[in-house]
């Protein structure tokens, strides 16, 4: 019955670290930046925030992953929300305080004894405000209990929130030194509300920062390097249809590569997409990419228009479709993103344009972006 009581409690079972397909860090990347948030966890108890501030691309939220994983194994993750501005369920600001009550109920039984007994009270906290929510299903039960334990919300800046400074930032600005065994791992684009938020008087003390887009280059494209590297030779190994030199990819393909990512991992994870897309060859679709007039050097800083377009124009090449019906279909899907300020998922995507999901998935270049 109570464990009935605490499923029906309001919350998304899609926000932790354990759900979807999001990657961590691959092995003996980003050394020096899970270390500096590793030193962080352990040590003094009074900075009890971080914020893993970085740039679009630059990769926050695979390092947020890895982040959680060790520190789940390590026995000091409590719980993780990982926010998504294409999932009405994890954009929603209602639902964090829930949802990570929800995970602390199940890691912990003396936090789940605690929360049960205001949800016996207070059937309907997940619909209160979110000061209310934060007083009655996080902290409460944390200080009944004392427990010592890592929260994680991951791209906090994807949540829909009106208030100039962050909503949840303020809350937490409030209530965190009521919690003093509870640390907070924060990652989110340096955009003005979150930017508000970590400047509140009561939270700019107690918080560290990192900035992943000022790390020293050479750390990051020694990175981006290997990445490069160990997803090309395992793209070769795998790939019995096709035929590939003994040095592919040649350390000059990942020179060129390196220099065109200009320290922002999302440029590399689309080339590696790109290439292993399953439509053409690998050599000719990286031979393409490594091609392109070297004006585009840094592409991954000017915002990759240049290897977008090639991803565009090549997928064109790979549906057998008539000419028209390609360019209709790209129209009808395309156009609306463009002209929409605010993205919108797939599902309400083709609610919008009264087709299916099937239909915008396959549309040309949809099989190549994140």
């Amino acid at each position: 019955m109570d464990l009935d009581l605490l499923d029906r409690m309001r919350h998304t079972s899609s926000a932790s670290y354990l759900c979807g397909n999001r990657q961590g860090c691959l092995k003996g990347t980003r050394k020096e930046v899970l270390w500096e948030i590793e030193c962080w966890l352990k040590g003094k108890q009074s900075q009890r925030v971080f914020w893993l501030n970085g740039l679009a691309g630059t990769g926050k939220s695979t390092i947020a992953q890895t982040f959680a994983e060790t520190s789940f194994a390590d026995g000091k993750l409590g719980a993780s929300f990982f926010c998504s501005r294409d999932f009405e369920d994890r954009n929603n600001l209602q639902l964090i305080f829930p949802t990570l009550a929800f995970q602390l109920a199940y890691q912990y039984p003396l936090f789940r004894e605690e929360l049960l007994q205001v949800l016996r009270a207070h059937r309907d906290v997940g619909q209160e405000s979110l000061c209310s929510q934060m007083e009655k299903l996080i902290v409460g039960p944390l200080r009944a209990t004392s427990i010592s334990t890592l929260i994680i919300i991951d791209a906090l800046d994807e949540c829909k929130d009106e208030e100039p400074a962050s909503a949840i930032l303020s809350i937490l600005s409030r209530c965190v030194d009521k919690i003093p065994m509870a640390k907070f791992f924060i990652t989110g684009r340096p955009e003005a509300p979150i930017r508000s938020g970590f400047r509140l008087k009561s939270l700019l003390p107690i918080t560290e920062v990192l900035k992943l887009h000022e790390v020293k280059p050479e750390t990051v494209d020694s990175d981006i390097k290997q990445f490069f590297q160990t997803k090309l030779v395992d793209l070769a190994e795998n790939r019995s249809d096709c035929d590939f030199t003994a040095d592919w990819p040649s350390s000059s393909d990942i020179k060129i590569l390196c220099k065109k990512a200009a320290g922002f991992f999302i440029y590399a994870s689309i080339v590696v997409k790109f290439v292993d897309s399953g439509f053409g060859l690998p050599t000719e679709r990286l031979a393409l990419i490594t091609s392109l007039p070297q004006s585009t050097a840094e592409e991954g800083r000017s915002g990759v228009d240049q290897l977008y377009t090639e991803v565009l124009q090549q997928a064109f090449h790979t549906f057998h479709m008539d000419n028209n019906e390609q360019y209709l279909r790209f129209q009808t899907v395309v156009g609306p993103i463009l002209l929409i300020f605010n993205p919108l998922s797939i599902k309400d995507l083709s609610e919008l344009l009264g087709c299916g999901t099937q239909h915008i998935r396959r549309a040309p270049s949809a099989t190549f972006f994140p």
